[in-house]
């Protein structure tokens, strides 16, 4: 008997390069002892640098844990509760650590938050909310390739990409969404809204506020929806500030109904594994609907309790935003000026886990197989999972986005010594890269087989690709993405 439609769709998205990567790193993971060979994670987006703060935070305040001597009394009345709305002092802790994370330029209600399974289900959830099967949402490209799964797996929402390109390093423009926005309108396609990542992923980049602006003005014509997806507000590392929609709001006339912000603790506080999401509404009807849905992903109480006491802590949440802004700024610096060793760029970037880094020069030709094929030597000789820029939908070939923080700095001089044999600047060989490359974008003997989708089984194994990423398999980067 098949299963049902919904279950088994090919719109899960994972069929492509982005998770293809995972999987390579799964069969051969590296570590530097074990298996030096190994191919290295750079493809999960995961905060790793600032875990010490938070271990030493927990240390010094047993009784933030259910499960420790000092904090038992509390564990009877933590685990019977069951409310969707969530422990009260959770949504305080949250509403204050959004407003810092911001610079304390704006408030949040705590009133208004909503719980969700991480920001995967904060935003399958505001999609759930604001539209029906067969409507869609206006999505800047390039995005972060999981929006597939979703903002549409289940929720047969459609996704509208808004072409970005370099020639104006990847900017949304009020005259794009006009002319995404009137192509569908001529496809019979209702359109609910627009999405943006602020700042972006994979770009790294923060949003102006004049941009932001005109975004929310944008909206407010169409009376459409506005979701910001802010879940990396606080991994800015240098100028500019990050700018949140919830500033622009009192600037611009607009009709507060329209506007959501999606958060998690996953980037900033580099927590995923807790699966802390928030939907963050100024719609009565939407934080309502919301709070019904929430049903089928809370937030564990046991973690909300423990959040709660460490966000209360307002000592430990200041330290830790300035060190951990700190950590990203100095790793960011250290991986960017390794590239530029060897004559690779990167897109201009002051936030983010990741970097947008530009290999157009490396390919042997300016197309979609040709960024395929360069990505397959980067994962089957150079053994690093990065992930490329067709997987985010972008229009220009050659561009890879690159994680950083998700390692130690070990780690990423391997990487970078491997980057660095690969375009042909090792010193042991005496050769100018310029010139290797060259040879290699003309060599024969690395042409290999590709298509969009990569099924090669030096890449995926035939038992792999019946696997997905989110199994809980030895080596999966969403059980424990070590390198």
């Amino acid at each position: 008997m098949s299963l049902s439609k919904i279950a088994t769709n090919d719109m899960h998205g994972e069929k492509s390069a982005y998770f293809d990567g995972w999987k390579a790193y799964d069969r051969n993971p590296f570590h530097p002892k074990k298996n030096p060979n190994g191919v290295i994670q750079m493809g999960l987006a995961e905060n790793q640098l600032s875990f010490d703060l938070i271990e030493g935070w927990i240390i010094k305040n047993p009784v933030a844990s259910i499960c420790t001597p000092q904090g038992i009394s509390q564990f009877k009345d933590v685990a019977n509760f069951q409310d969707y709305h969530g422990l009260a002092q959770f949504r305080k802790g949250v509403a204050k650590f959004m407003g810092k994370a911001r610079g304390d330029r704006v408030k949040f209600d705590p009133d208004r938050i909503i719980m969700a399974g991480g920001a995967t289900g904060a935003n399958e959830m505001i999609m759930f909310c604001l539209a029906d099967p067969g409507e869609a949402f206006l999505v800047p490209s390039p995005y972060y390739p999981a929006f597939d799964r979703d903002l549409r797996w289940r929720t047969r929402v459609k996704i509208l990409p808004v072409e970005c390109n370099k020639s104006n390093n990847f900017q949304i423009t009020k005259q794009a969404l006009e002319d995404a926005y009137q192509k569908a309108q001529e496809q019979n396609i209702k359109v609910k809204g627009l999405i943006i990542t602020n700042p972006s992923n994979p770009l790294g980049t923060t949003m102006k506020r004049e941009t932001l602006k005109s975004l929310v003005s944008f909206i407010n014509e169409k009376n459409i929806h506005l979701v910001a997806d802010e879940i990396y507000a606080a991994t800015v590392f240098s100028s500019p500030q990050f700018v949140s929609v919830a500033e622009v709001m009192k600037e611009v006339e607009c009709n507060p109904n329209l506007i959501h912000i999606v958060y998690s603790l996953s980037k900033d506080l580099g927590l995923p594994g807790l699966r802390v999401g928030i939907v963050y509404s100024y719609n009565d009807d939407v934080v309502s609907c919301g709070r019904k849905m929430s049903s089928f992903g809370l937030v564990s109480s046991q973690t909300q309790h423990l959040i709660a006491s460490m966000l209360s802590d307002d000592e430990f949440v200041d330290n830790f935003l300035v060190e951990s802004s700190k950590r990203l700024g100095k790793r960011h610096k250290i991986f960017t000026e390794g590239l530029a060793e060897v004559g690779i760029k990167c897109l201009e970037s002051n936030a983010g886990l990741f970097v947008w880094m530009n290999l157009q020069h490396l390919l042997k030709q300016h197309t979609l197989e040709g960024e395929m094929e360069l990505w397959h030597v980067i994962i089957q000789d150079v053994k690093l999972n990065v992930s490329p820029g067709s997987s985010f939908h972008s229009s220009e070939p050659g561009w890879f986005r690159v994680c950083f923080a998700n390692m130690d700095e070990d780690t990423v001089h391997v990487a970078l010594n491997r980057i660095k044999k690969f375009v042909g600047n090792s010193q042991e060989e005496g050769e100018a890269a310029p010139a290797k490359a060259k040879r290699w974008k003309n060599s024969n003997a690395l042409r290999l087989s590709f298509s969009s989708r990569i099924y090669d089984e030096t890449v995926m194994a035939p038992t792999m690709i019946m696997s997905s990423p989110h199994s809980p398999m030895p080596h999966s980067p969403l059980v424990r993405a070590r390198t």
